[in-house]
């Protein structure tokens, strides 16, 4: 009878052990200052204007072994972009830019992602003033691993250039340059 048991636990590992990885769910690490939304704009020709959105929140779902089942969510307060200068930060919040009263909220939802040998794609819905538009972010994974606090966590970098004028803003203010910088912590 012990052999039996000790063969049926035996086979349970074993069929543990060889189970496909499943994906795992993440929730942004903006607490530890881990995760940024970093944004520059050319200041008429001459230099760049720099900022960032201070609250923002969402998560993640990632699986090594399958990529393309990756999906992502964000939610980023509108009303939190700085750029260092109280006066500037009050004129892109007003009607003449993002119009924050109205549009409280930049959201990002993502429909899909490719893997590919010179960086990954994730491939999604985003809606800035109001306006959504079908986006591509360049992406990479830059690691995961056990962290100090016995958790596990995912980090993953990326790039996009948008046109303000898709999204409503100023044509004058032509190309917004976005990186972002993602750490989450497993659920």
């Amino acid at each position: 009878m012990k052999l039996e048991k000790m063969l049926g636990l035996i086979l349970a590992v074993g069929m543990m052990s060889s189970a496909p990885l499943m994906a795992a769910d993440y929730v942004i690490d903006k607490k530890g200052q881990h995760a940024s939304v970093n944004f520059k704009v050319s200041h008429l020709g001459f230099s760049y204007i720099t900022g960032r959105f201070n609250d923002f929140e969402g998560g993640f779902s990632h699986d090594p072994g399958n990529p393309s089942a990756s999906k992502v969510s964000v939610t980023i307060n509108a009303k939190s972009v700085d750029t260092n200068h109280a006066e500037r930060d009050k004129h892109l919040r007003s009607t003449d830019f993002l119009e924050v009263s109205k549009y409280p909220t930049i959201t990002f939802e993502s429909t899909a992602y490719a893997a590919g040998s010179g960086g990954d794609k994730l491939m999604g819905d985003l809606t800035i003033h109001g306006v959504t538009k079908a986006v591509s972010i360049d992406v990479n994974h830059i690691g995961e691993g056990a962290d100090p606090w016995n958790g596990y966590r995912s980090g993953f970098a990326g790039s996009i250039v948008l046109k303000a004028s898709d999204f409503d803003l100023p044509e004058w203010v032509g190309d917004i340059v976005i990186s972002l910088n993602v750490e989450g912590v497993r659920q």
